[in-house]
């Protein structure tokens, strides 16, 4: 047996072939009644992650060979040969395992909260219509402080969730999807752009629209592209919006207009709009 084998031993394994029983366990750590003086409190702890001791009592620690060398008093090479005349169980490394953050929706309401309206206020979107497609949602990560923002479903029954310092969806990313059985359909990737749109318009036209949610989702948009004989599309100005673009102009099997031509020094439609004063929608 060399060094690097023998340091492998499980010190846990080691004390319990000298009768030692864990006192308690704490994440990570075993702690076991010292192995080098009676006492009743442990103080003895064993990290086995890294399989490595320390005794708190005494002040002193390290891997199962210098554990050997204190008990026994010898040297590394003798602490080797002991090590060698027995069988224990090897350390294997511990994997860490990664928790899933518990996201919990606890209740939806009309968005009245005041710091929401502000920031809606903010982006310039008309409430009423803002009202109309999204809630104020109020949630929790691990069943712990309780947050709030606008939550704005898709079609999974999931939200998108925005306020002034947070951007995520609550479950699994998917489209959202609005019908009022027309032949033309607006596109946008968000929810923010959406609504920009109606406050522009000031109304609610008689359109179907599909909202993204992401760039990435545009894919799932193929098969309902071909039921519209008009397709409006208003994504970003920027390359994630332009290759989007370049999807639904391959899929589509009618007109396909690019409406971002009427925001071209913006990068979406809702930095027009708050950019914009008393202008209304024009195509």
């Amino acid at each position: 047996m060399n060094y690097e084998t023998a340091k492998k031993i499980a010190i846990v394994s080691y004390l319990k072939k000298r009768g030692k029983e864990p006192e308690k366990t704490q994440g990570n750590n075993v702690w076991f009644i010292s192995i080098f003086r009676n006492e009743k409190t442990a103080s003895f702890k064993v990290d086995i992650e890294k399989n490595l001791w320390y005794d708190f009592g005494a002040g002193i620690g390290g891997t199962i060979i210098d554990l050997i060398m204190y008990l026994h008093n010898c040297s590394a090479k003798e602490a080797l040969k002991i090590l060698s005349n027995d069988s224990f169980l090897f350390h294997q490394p511990i994997k860490p395992v990664k928790k899933e953050t518990q996201f919990s929706v606890l209740k939806l309401v009309e968005i009245e909260n005041k710091n929401l309206l502000m920031y809606l206020e903010e982006r310039k979107l008309n409430i009423d219509f803002v009202r109309q497609y999204c809630h104020q949602i109020h949630y929790t990560f691990d069943n712990k402080k309780e947050y709030y923002g606008i939550g704005f479903m898709n079609n999974l029954g999931n939200f998108e969730i925005r306020n002034k310092f947070f951007k995520g969806c609550y479950g699994r990313k998917y489209i959202s999807t609005i019908s009022n059985k027309s032949n033309t359909v607006c596109l946008f990737e968000s929810w923010s752009d959406f609504l920009s749109y109606l406050t522009l318009k000031n109304e609610i036209p008689h359109e179907d629209f599909i909202v993204l949610n992401s760039t990435a989702l545009v894919k799932l948009t193929k098969e309902l592209l071909q039921k519209y004989t008009t397709l409006k599309v208003f994504f970003d100005n920027d390359e994630s919006g332009y290759t989007a673009l370049k999807f639904i102009q391959d899929n589509a099997q009618h007109e396909v207009i690019d409406c971002s031509v009427h925001y071209t020094e913006y990068n979406d439609l809702n930095d027009y709009l708050q950019s914009s004063k008393n202008k209304r929608w024009r195509a």
